[in-house]
C-alpha cells in the first residue's frame, strides 16, 4: 500500500522519498508521549488507526514506528491484547550494547573496552561504598570459585558473575545495564583462553583479589584503581592482539 502525500508530508512531493523521515517522526512523537507522561510504563497504546490519526501520520508509517520501538524494547506486542509500553527498565532498553560488543572487532572492540574501563572503575568505587554484606559474600564466593579451577568455562562463568555482582552493588541500574552489555561472554571467553595460553591466569587472579580486598576494606579509591588496572590490562592485551 502506498502512502498518500497528505498522510505523510502535507505537500505534493512523492511520499516514498520521505518514508524514513516520516517513520522517524512517528518514533519521536511516541517517545515524546512517553517522556511527557502521556503514556506510562505498562499502559496500552491506542489502536494503530487511532494513534496514526492522532499524530497525523499514515498507518503504514505508524506500523513501522511501532515495530522499531518494539525491537528497541520500548514497546511490547501482546498477542490478542494490543501494544503496550514496557516497564522501560534500563536492562531492556540497553540490550543492544550486547549486540555491539558481540559483533565488534579490532579497534572498535578496543574502544568499547576503553568505555568499560571508565564505567567499571566508577561502578567498583560506588560498590565499595554501598555493597551489602550479602553482596560482598557473593563476590567472594565467585572469586573463590575462580581460584579453585583451571577450566576456562567455569572461570568465565564466575568472572561474569563476579563483575555483575559488583555492578549491582553500585546501586545504579543504568550503569549496570551498560556494563552488562559491554561484557560480551564471547569476548570474555576469548580473553580467558588468551590469558591461559600466555600463562597470565595468576596475574588476572591477583587483579580480581585486589578488587575484592578494596571492597572488603570499603575503600572506593582503591577499588577504582584496582578495577581500572584490571580492565586496562585486558585492554592492553587486546591492543597487542589487533596490532595497535
Amino acid at each position: 500500500m502506498h502512502e498518500t502525500p497528505a498522510d505523510d508530508t502535507g505537500a505534493g512531493t512523492a511520499p516514498t522519498a520521505h518514508k524514513g523521515t516520516v517513520t522517524q517522526r512517528a518514533i519521536d512523537q511516541i517517545k515524546a508521549m512517553i517522556a511527557e507522561g502521556r503514556l506510562e510504563p505498562g499502559q496500552r497504546l491506542p489502536t494503530e488507526r487511532d494513534l496514526a490519526a492522532q499524530l497525523g501520520i499514515s498507518r503504514s508509517s505508524m506500523r513501522e514506528a511501532i515495530r522499531a520501538l518494539t525491537v528497541l524494547g520500548v514497546l511490547q506486542a501482546r498477542h490478542g491484547s494490543g501494544i503496550y509500553v514496557t516497564r522501560l527498565e534500563a536492562g531492556d532498553l540497553l540490550e543492544t550494547f550486547g549486540v555491539v560488543a558481540d559483533l565488534s572487532r579490532g579497534p572498535r572492540l578496543v574502544e568499547l573496552l576503553e568505555v568499560r574501563r571508565v564505567l567499571e572503575a566508577t561502578a567498583t568505587a560506588l560498590a565499595a561504598a554501598r555493597i551489602t554484606p550479602a553482596q560482598l559474600a557473593e563476590v567472594g564466593k565467585h572469586l573463590a570459585a575462580m581460584n579453585a579451577t583451571d577450566d576456562p568455562e567455569e572461570i568465565l562463568a564466575h568472572d561474569l558473575a563476579f563483575h555483575r555482582e559488583i555492578a549491582a552493588a553500585a546501586g545504579n541500574d543504568t550503569m549496570a545495564a551498560i556494563l552488562e552489555g559491554l561484557s560480551s561472554r564471547t569476548f570474555r571467553a576469548r580473553v580467558w583462553r588468551g590469558h591461559q595460553e600466555e600463562g597470565a591466569f595468576e596475574r588476572t587472579r591477583r587483579q580480581h583479589a585486589a578488587i575484592h580486598r578494596a571492597l572488603v576494606a570499603r575503600d572506593p579509591e582503591a577499588a577504582r584503581a584496582a578495577a581500572a588496572a584490571h580492565v586496562g590490562e585486558v585492554e592492553q592485551w587486546l591492543r597487542e592482539q589487533v596490532g595497535e
